[in-house]
């Protein structure tokens, strides 16, 4: 179709950069405020597009994935999108299946088991061959939101991608993938390598086929300890964000602020302060005034309601916003819930949030 070869230039004008200015730790007059998994299930409009098709099909369709990612902006006046799509994708473009079992989740029909088995990995990847449908639906989505707010794009951080690719799925310990750390340090360190340079690749594709922003996510870090994230996670995160840029640089395209999410990892926030990225996502499980105690006031911090909190009245999740404003501040900072919402929750009730940020944090500028 005519509208997937709109080229990645001439995109419509941003009319609202509030997310951009927190990010880029600029005043702004109402706290941000997005949502992760904003496009997703609890949306009945969601379940319906989603319904026919392949859950990983539905992420190689551009137009689909453009669809699903606009649906909450219908809605609810958030600040930001963020692009439908997987953080999966980067194992499947390293040659891996992986298929969406209903009930279980993603699963890697040949995990990798043994040492050996990362010879079948392709050493080289082209991004653009492998992951060019991403690309496609951010170029699409960014012309589709019409400059209404900024477009976020986002990987999967290499540890959480190598844990995967070893569980074969989730896992409530990691314990395979952790034991490749102790036995396996070098090849680990191998893998690691090999997702982080194909990660890089595919964030500067993303921003040069239109995202605003960028994520990593680190949703496991909260597996790994002090050391085992000093010496297996850190080092990644920190060479992403550096080459990223350089490379954002090189090829004379923008300078998007990046977001490092490391779930769980309350133990690395000074650390992690110092690795590069403009904003800092939390997890719910840590009070506001310790995180900015611990990272200070350069970098911008986004988060983080405990998600369960929108299953509260929504006067209730008015008082928690208030009180989650008043500990954070309402500059240098993007509103958002400490993970992503779950399927179960009402829609009423993501809207009661997302105004509460806006009418709360006007209220506390203004006074």
């Amino acid at each position: 179709t005519s509208s997937l070869l709109r080229s990645p230039k001439g995109f419509p004008k941003l009319k609202n950069d509030t997310f951009l200015r927190a990010a880029r730790g600029e005043e702004t007059e109402h706290t941000p405020v997005w949502c992760m998994r904003q496009a997703g299930r609890y949306l009945p409009e969601f379940r319906e597009t989603r319904a026919s098709q392949d859950f990983f099909a539905t992420c190689r369709s551009p137009k689909l994935c453009c669809e699903l990612t606009l649906q909450p902006l219908r809605r609810f006046p958030l600040d930001a999108a963020i692009i439908f799509s997987d953080i999966l994708v980067v194992p499947q473009a390293l040659g891996m299946e992986v298929v969406m079992v209903p009930g279980k989740g993603p699963t890697f029909t040949e995990p990798l088991k043994e040492v050996e088995d990362l010879l079948k990995l392709r050493e080289k990847v082209d991004v653009t061959a492998e992951l060019g449908y991403v690309f496609q639906a951010i170029t699409l989505t960014r012309h589709s939101l019409e400059g209404k707010v900024p477009l976020i794009g986002f990987s999967g951080a290499p540890w959480t991608l190598m844990s995967y690719m070893i569980e074969g799925g989730g896992s409530t310990t990691m314990a395979k993938a952790k034991s490749w750390l102790y036995r396996h340090p070098e090849a680990s360190h191998r893998l690691l390598r090999l997702l982080a340079d194909v990660i890089i690749d595919y964030l500067v594709g993303q921003v040069a086929a239109g995202a605003q922003a960028l994520q990593l996510f680190e949703s496991h870090a909260g597996h790994l300890g002090p050391e085992l994230f000093q010496d297996f996670a850190l080092p990644y995160i920190r060479d992403i964000a550096q080459t990223v840029k350089s490379k954002l640089k090189e090829e004379a395209l923008p300078l998007v602020p990046m977001i490092i999410f490391a779930k769980d990892a309350h133990y690395a926030l000074r650390d992690l302060a110092h690795a590069g990225y403009e904003v800092i996502g939390l997890d719910w499980t840590i009070r506001p005034q310790e995180a900015r105690a611990q990272i200070g006031k350069h970098v911008t911090l986004q988060g983080n309601l405990d998600p369960c909190a929108l299953y509260a009245p929504k006067e209730k999740i008015g008082e928690l916003v208030k009180k989650m404003l008043e500990s954070f501040g309402t500059q240098h900072y993007i509103a958002n819930l400490g993970h992503g919402l779950y399927p179960d929750m009402n829609p009423e009730h993501v809207g009661a949030f997302v105004e509460a940020v806006h009418a709360h944090s006007r209220h506390i500028n203004k006074h």
